[in-house]
């Protein structure tokens, strides 16, 4: 049973998850430069989060404790739920927020793509048809764990589709990338809406 606690910032939020499984911390800048410091006990998930800060201009601290002697998946499904928490705090009621972000993000024979939706509303669709099922110490199964986890504790539409792409390094990366690229348009606030919530009903 989780028991998450968190205090928050204007655009700054940081959340921490504690389970008989895993012991997360999350902090987020929304407004960052792109500095991460990582330590999820995943070498290539470290690897792949730090291109969320950095291509998404977001600072990231993630620490996490996991029974790992088991295997990745709980680890990487709670780090996922707990960035979503942390992401959704730090947007507030998303007044001026841009909402909407896509991204086309390549790697040599690789091509990924990426829209995303802070519509309140949880859904994720992911079509990554990794050539490999193990990335050093991530099992590629795992990726989608890790959005599901965030889509349905941010509240966003995601839609994942990885266009080509043989090399399955090279097909994460650009998934994390366009990712990154995706969300820091649709986290941006948009100085022509104001104060306004964007969305016709008010709300998000």
């Amino acid at each position: 049973m989780s028991t998450p606690a968190s205090t928050s910032s204007p655009r700054r939020a940081e959340v921490t998850r504690n389970t008989s499984e895993t012991q997360i911390r999350v902090a987020v800048d929304l407004d960052g430069t792109g500095v991460a410091k990582l330590a999820t006990g995943i070498g290539f998930l470290d690897h792949m989060i730090d291109q969320i800060a950095r291509h998404g201009l977001i600072d990231l601290e993630i620490e996490a404790k996991g029974d790992l002697h088991i295997d990745g998946h709980h680890t990487v499904e709670d780090i996922g739920i707990t960035l979503g928490q942390a992401v959704a705090k730090a947007l507030g009621d998303k007044r001026g927020l841009r909402r909407y972000g896509h991204a086309y993000v390549p790697l040599d024979e690789a091509l990924s793509r990426v829209v995303i939706d802070f519509s309140g509303r949880p859904g994720l669709t992911m079509e990554v048809p990794f050539t490999s099922g193990m990335l050093g110490d991530l099992d590629t199964q795992l990726v989608y764990e890790f959005f599901h986890g965030f889509v349905n504790h941010a509240g966003v539409t995601l839609h994942i589709d990885n266009l080509r792409g043989s090399n399955a390094h090279h097909q994460c990366e650009t998934v994390f990338k366009a990712f990154a690229r995706a969300l820091r348009f649709a986290v941006e606030i948009d100085p022509r809406m104001g104060s306004t919530i964007p969305s016709t009903k008010g709300s998000l």
